[in-house]
């Protein structure tokens, strides 16, 4: 079955209306939780007093969001914004020197916001890989910054390298680990990238203008090196038509997001909700459904928006950066499930990819996943949460492959084969829909909590069979249907299906006019005009 199989239009009308009446009533259970519950105890930590004009509590509950948009939200504009000017002006004066300047303001920028003994720590990572790198062997590069990484998640190394940091502020930690995590990523890319050059050496004045880019230093996204390298030194900065148009209404709709969310938090508290046990052994079951969904769809916009307006800056520097993550509403595969796209690009292109090959091999996608996800436990730091999340995504990436082996065998092969293409598509949107809320329940241990996510499971599957598991299943089969529209309306943009070919010019002659008038002469045809037809 093919991306391009289509359905009814009156099916797909009703997909559509049954998914917008479910998330009106998901959304209103939510919100009618949120406004009995504002004034409970457990919330007096996370629901503080919100704009006036609204007369109601805002939640506060992430403090990525308020650092991001409220708490911090002038000096992350004022180190930006800086960045932005001295890139503009050396554009317009050296475009050669651009990655210079860019390196000398982030370097500059650290060194104010986090001391010159965290300079060194940084320096001092950087040094040694571009030390191994130099040797060549791909294994020893990765084993060495995979080490260097385990050093910012067990005692006493933490403790020992947290010392280097001057002050005393609130950003300190995220500060901290984000910088060092990065630029341990980063340095393992270049490495890598140097294995694979056949001709010398990269210099390490290109390791320090890559990791102390100040947009991508703190809080990513991670490009690979080769990538920066090859955009970073372009000289022809001429941009393409209406580009400006589209990262200045790009920084506006992240404007407009900001503000929605931020309206939002007043009325549907859906990430303070889940940390209440007892009040959610109360809800019903659609809450509980709707808050599965609604926190890890606030994620996703959390990371767009995030990553979106770093983004915006970096395309103002004349690079591509990162795309934003897939939206969880538009995933029913684990294949593309991710949250952060340069994380996830780096491990397919260093690990997954590199391992798997073409991802046909069972043992070849076994290994490939495992080694994968190892790293990414590592990334995240180990603990019972994460590991429980990275064996279940493992696990639903490795069925995903056994399931599509077993199905392409016959006598399976033959029955899709003998039905149409819309059925087929119906058929595959049922397993999707399993696949789904497995995706769901995965991603809501890892964001909230086991407990949270034990909750709905035992809610959707067990205590609320048949009805809600039906009636849930139904209307995420809808969704499905949705998605795959979609996806099937772009891949006719995409790649649009060849038109069939003209009719010969002589088969256009109606039977009428050759009978009235048999005997008249036919015109000699233009040899040169018959060739242009």
């Amino acid at each position: 079955m093919g991306l391009k199989a289509a359905l009814p239009k009156y099916e797909i009308y009703f997909y559509n209306t049954v998914l917008c009446l479910a998330m009106f009533w998901a959304t209103s259970w939510i919100f009618e939780v949120s406004s009995s519950s504002a004034n409970r105890k457990t919330f007096k930590t996370s629901v503080k007093p919100g704009w006036y004009y609204f007369g109601r509590k805002m939640e506060t509950a992430d403090f990525e969001w308020l650092m991001w948009f409220s708490t911090f939200r002038d000096h992350i504009i004022f180190a930006l914004s800086g960045h932005v000017l001295f890139a503009k002006i050396c554009s317009m004066l050296a475009p050669q020197y651009r990655s210079l300047v860019y390196m000398v303001y982030g370097l500059l920028a650290v060194w104010t916001s986090m001391g010159w003994t965290y300079v060194t720590l940084i320096l001092s990572h950087c040094i040694l890989l571009y030390s191994i790198s130099l040797v060549k062997i791909r294994w020893l590069c990765f084993v060495t910054g995979l080490c260097t990484l385990a050093t910012f998640k067990c005692e006493p190394f933490i403790s020992w390298q947290a010392g280097f940091v001057e002050g005393d502020f609130e950003l300190r930690p995220v500060f901290f680990y984000g910088g060092c995590g990065f630029t341990i990523m980063r340095c393992m890319s270049f490495a890598l990238e140097n294995c694979e050059r056949k001709d010398g050496n990269y210099n390490i004045l290109e390791l320090l203008k890559y990791n102390f880019y100040l947009p991508f230093f703190y809080f990513g996204p991670i490009m690979t090196f080769d990538q920066f390298y090859v955009q970073v030194n372009r000289c022809d900065l001429t941009r393409k038509e209406r580009e400006m148009w589209n990262i200045n209404l790009h920084g506006v709709i992240h404007l407009i997001v900001i503000i929605v969310v931020d309206i939002l938090f007043h009325f549907m508290y859906i990430l303070t909700i889940p940390t209440d046990l007892k009040l959610m052994k109360h809800l019903s079951d659609w809450a509980l459904v709707g808050l599965a969904y609604f926190n890890l769809v606030y994620d996703w916009v959390k990371a767009a928006v995030m990553f979106g307006v770093i983004n915006t800056v970096s395309r103002l520097d004349h690079l591509d950066p990162p795309k934003p993550p897939k939206c969880i509403t538009m995933l029913y595969v684990f294949a593309e499930t991710h949250f952060d796209r340069g994380i996830n690009d780096w491990l397919c292109k260093y690990v997954y990819n590199y391992l798997g090959g073409k991802h046909e091999n069972v043992v070849e996608e076994l290994v490939a996943t495992l080694c994968t996800f190892g790293i990414t436990i590592l990334w995240l730091g180990p603990c019972q949460v994460v590991l429980v999340w990275a064996f279940l995504n493992c696990f639903g990436l490795n069925f995903e492959l056994w399931t599509g082996k077993f199905f392409s065998v016959e006598p399976f092969s033959s029955f899709e084969m003998a039905m149409s293409e819309a059925m087929s598509r119906r058929i595959r949107a049922i397993f999707n829909t399993f696949n789904f809320w497995s995706i769901v329940l995965y991603n809501v241990l890892a964001l909230n909590s086991l407990d949270f996510a034990k909750l709905v499971a035992k809610r959707l599957l067990l205590k609320g069979f048949p009805i809600t598991t039906i009636i849930v299943m139904f209307v995420t089969y809808c969704l499905i249907q949705v998605i795959k529209e979609q996806e099937r309306r772009q891949a006719l943009i995409d790649d649009p299906d060849p038109l069939p070919p003209a009719p010969p010019p002589n088969a256009a002659t109606s039977p009428t006019t050759s009978a009235t008038a048999p005997t008249a002469a036919q015109p000699v045809a233009d040899p040169s005009k018959e060739k242009a037809e």
